[in-house]
């Protein structure tokens, strides 16, 4: 999260109608491009600038719209599977956030259906923000998960020094508003930092946290211009979360872990990224909704009390930033993101962004 003092708040709108511009002028259709905004407006939001349009233009300009890896108005197949509460797709590139949004509405139609869903997605691209999209299904009323594997390979193994896997994020949401107040959101890379978090914090001139990456000799590093990998988090413990989803994709079809990302070069290796998603009715676990609501209400009284009453759960922060962002009636964005911002509306033709013109908002 940025915990800037002073940040500026801009008007949904004007972030939604720049970043529109932007994937429309790289050839996404409309749907395509509101999926787009959507996942960043819904990852700003939530504090979680590490995911916002900055990542997704970067993304799209370097490896996807630009770099051969994601195909503006591509279809995606459903492939004929075994099972009916399983599905499972290739989406041919299409961009990671239409597809995913897609994803999640067919998994609440079979849970609706069979108790729980699944999607599992070949030759996807990048998704941006996994927390968005178990978000929207526990504010549905549902349990959701999903992981994916990185764009690139950027993490070294416990114990190693050559990067072979992503940084592998896991999320899970859970319908608890109604015992709570909020979802819980449990969504996490599973190295130290995410690359985009590596990015926001050099962009914001602030330190790279100690032990999280390793230069070219293998080292500890703490200058973000040495960084050639990064390292898992927990040590052993984030490895082997990370290979989980490695394994995932290895039986969803996924390519090497080493060159995913690497498009166009015609060598017959799947190049993309992998997801998988999950979403089960909470009915499915208990016949009794209304019981198991009060049950996880006591469960979580309990947890935080014994002299835990200060303890943050799970996507606490992120509901305190949506409620920042509700307060200051816009999303908030830092003086440096609105010159990246300006940077993206000079690539498109539009007028730049005068911070001038933003109220100014004190977190």
């Amino acid at each position: 999260m940025i915990r800037d003092s002073e940040m500026y708040v801009v008007p949904e709108k004007s972030h939604n109608l720049l970043i529109t511009k932007a994937f429309i002028d790289r050839g996404y259709d409309e749907t395509e491009a509101e999926s787009w905004v959507r996942i960043c407006a819904d990852a700003t939001r939530h504090g979680v600038h590490s995911h916002n349009a900055i990542k997704a233009i970067h993304l799209d300009k370097v490896f996807g719209s630009g770099g051969g890896g994601c195909v503006p108005g591509a279809d995606t197949e459903t492939r004929r599977g075994k099972f009916a509460a399983a599905q499972i797709w290739d989406a041919n590139n299409k961009c990671g956030p239409s597809v995913a949004y897609q994803a999640v509405d067919k998994c609440i139609e079979l849970a609706d259906e069979f108790g729980v869903g699944t999607v599992s997605v070949n030759n996807a691209f990048h998704y941006l923000w996994g927390g968005g999209y178990v978000l929207e299904a526990a504010r549905r009323g549902y349990i959701a998960y999903t992981c994916c594997t990185a764009l690139l390979a950027e993490v070294v193994p416990f114990g190693g020094k050559y990067p072979t896997m992503g940084t592998n994020p896991h999320s899970w949401a859970f319908p608890t508003s109604d015992a709570l107040g909020f979802p819980i959101l449990v969504d996490w890379a599973t190295s130290v930092i995410s690359m985009g978090k590596l990015q926001q914090l050099k962009r914001e001139g602030k330190p790279l946290p100690s032990g999280s990456a390793i230069d070219r000799k293998g080292q500890p590093t703490e200058n973000y211009d040495d960084v050639s990998a990064l390292l898992p988090f927990g040590v052993h413990k984030g490895y082997g979360l990370g290979l989980m989803n490695e394994l995932i994709a290895g039986f969803i079809g996924g390519g090497l872990p080493t060159v995913r990302g690497k498009f166009g070069l015609g060598d017959g290796h799947n190049h993309s990224p992998c997801f998988f998603f999950q979403v089960i009715h909470p009915e499915a676990l208990s016949e009794n909704l209304g019981d198991s609501i009060e049950n996880v209400r006591s469960n979580l009284k309990d947890i935080l009390s014994h002299g835990n009453e200060n303890c943050l759960l799970p996507g606490q922060v992120e509901y305190q930033a949506a409620k920042q962002c509700a307060r200051a009636g816009g999303l908030l964005f830092t003086a440096s993101e609105i010159e990246e911002f300006n940077q993206i509306a000079d690539q498109c033709g539009n007028k730049d962004w005068d911070s001038k013109e933003f109220i100014r908002f004190e977190a």
